[in-house]
């Protein structure tokens, strides 16, 4: 496992209440990102009572130094004056410019650029399909693309590229968690482990064994997270994956979720999402 002690100093936000901070980068791009969700997700779950969650947002060095068809000026403006431009850091600015309309809606918009990427291999990259995305999650879309063009949001992704460097993280996706002891270094995990390394960590960082919360209901886990699959809710649950379909279909019948069948798994999301 890759295993990194952070210096305290580098924490650039205070940690609120719960005594773990999690800097998770993450790059809408990469495929070990999107299969990296379903273990921060259990860890919220089952665990986050403890922990708050910063996502940092990046990209391969490779995209920030190739320009396609986008002109930037002085590293703050962006100028977007066509649909159909592309660039392959265009998915990490649109999340950031979803943010100006909540933590909530990054996150699904996040969470949409990943479906659209991997599912329906759609071209996140171009500014027109991150407009679809931004009005199929029901943010305001004008408002959207007026934030993605501004230097606020450019100067947002660019903190974010700060924290990445600072940080010393060239992998996607990485994890770095701190706690609230000023004297103890924080420690970074590149790559994807199995659940149970995140839980050590966790473990060692609390200087105690972290005790498992009860899950939500069922209708509050999709309120938050909005797509699962059936193997994340039997894990949740600790039930088998039979039952976990027929607690699922219960919710297909009163339309509340809707069923995607993909070749290696299956997929339930809130109706409309």
């Amino acid at each position: 496992m890759t295993r990194t002690l952070i210096p305290t100093e580098t924490i650039t936000s205070p940690l609120l209440n719960k005594p773990i901070e999690m800097y998770v980068f993450l790059d809408p791009l990469c495929p070990a990102c999107w299969e990296m969700q379903p273990i921060i997700r259990k860890l919220q779950v089952e665990y986050g009572q403890y922990f708050t969650i910063r996502t940092v947002l990046s990209t391969q060095l490779s995209n920030l130094n190739t320009v396609c068809k986008m002109p930037i000026e002085d590293n703050t403006k962006i100028h977007c004056d066509f649909p159909d431009i592309e660039h392959s850091v265009f998915p990490s600015i649109a999340v950031k410019a979803a943010e100006f309309q909540g933590k909530k809606a990054a996150l699904r918009f996040f969470n949409k650029i990943q479906e659209y990427l991997f599912i329906k291999t759609k071209n996140v990259t171009s500014l027109s399909v991150l407009q679809e995305i931004a009005n199929k999650v029901k943010i305001d879309v004008a408002e959207f693309t007026k934030d993605f063009k501004s230097k606020e949001c450019a100067r947002s992704f660019q903190s974010d590229l700060s924290i990445t460097s600072e940080m010393d993280v060239t992998t996607f996706p990485s994890i770095v968690f701190f706690n609230e002891n000023i004297e103890d270094e924080g420690i970074k995990v590149s790559g994807i482990y199995s659940y149970d390394i995140y839980v050590q960590i966790l473990q060692e960082m609390l200087y105690e064994k972290p005790e498992i919360q009860d899950p939500p209901a069922l209708e509050i886990l999709f309120d938050r997270f909005h797509s699962l699959t059936t193997n994340e809710i039997a894990s949740y649950y600790n039930i088998s994956e039979q039952q976990a379909e027929r607690e699922l279909k219960k919710l297909l019948l009163l339309q509340v979720v809707e069923r995607l069948v993909l070749p290696d798994l299956v997929i339930w999301r809130l109706k409309n999402k």
